[in-house]
């Protein structure tokens, strides 16, 4: 597997070198700590390549994590709710290929992302894809206790393809995927996604209002 460095980390890894470069002047002993800080910074940034399923029907993942629910929305659709610690890859995905509609940003509370309760009362970022058929997935960025930093590059009205990176978490958080409509999950509570390649589940012909 390749692996490339997000371009938002590139400042951090900038700055952990120059402090590493001064401090290894004045002692290779201190220095060490800040070799670590460096290494540190370089693996948070990681970027790794992901295999894409090709199957329109697909909805991949947005996120790296944990997911921490599965559940059915009232009026119809699902909602399945991601949880990315510190230890996983923060650059998330687009989970389905079409039209960006919509983003709401709000900013909010920083409560630990794996509560429920972030769901509403966390900074949060919402962006809408509607695909070519109609159906509409929502995904939510939505910061923690720690991270406190939500990257976003796309705009209303961008054509997006399911499993290119859009943006970020610093540093752990969460990812929560609406969709409406027929959906069959292909994972459960406790399993583990990487953004990009792993299947959320198969997305059905019908659509709700």
């Amino acid at each position: 597997m390749n692996y490339y460095i997000a371009r938002e980390g590139w400042p951090f890894i900038g700055i952990a070198l120059a402090i590493f470069v001064i401090i290894l002047t004045i002692s290779s002993l201190l220095a060490l700590p800040f070799l670590a800080l460096l290494l540190f910074v370089v693996w948070f940034f990681r970027n790794p390549e992901r295999d894409i399923p090709e199957d329109k029907s697909m909805l991949v993942s947005p996120a790296d994590g944990t997911v921490l629910d599965v559940l059915p929305l009232e009026g119809g659709g699902t909602r399945i709710n991601i949880f990315m610690s510190v230890f996983n890859v923060h650059v998330n995905r687009i989970p389905v290929s079409g039209v960006i509609k919509k983003i709401d940003y709000n900013k909010g509370k920083f409560l630990v992302a794996s509560m429920d309760k972030a769901s509403l009362d966390n900074e949060q970022n919402a962006i809408t894809i509607e695909e070519e058929g109609g159906r509409t997935v929502k995904f939510v960025q939505i910061a923690g206790l720690v991270a406190r930093r939500i990257v976003c590059y796309l705009k209303e009205g961008d054509a997006v393809v399911k499993g290119e990176s859009f943006g970020m978490i610093r540093f752990g958080s969460r990812v929560d995927v609406y969709i409406s409509g027929v959906f069959s999950p292909k994972v459960v509570k406790g399993e583990k996604v990487h953004a990009g390649s792993t299947i959320l589940g198969i997305l059905g012909s019908g659509l709700t209002s």
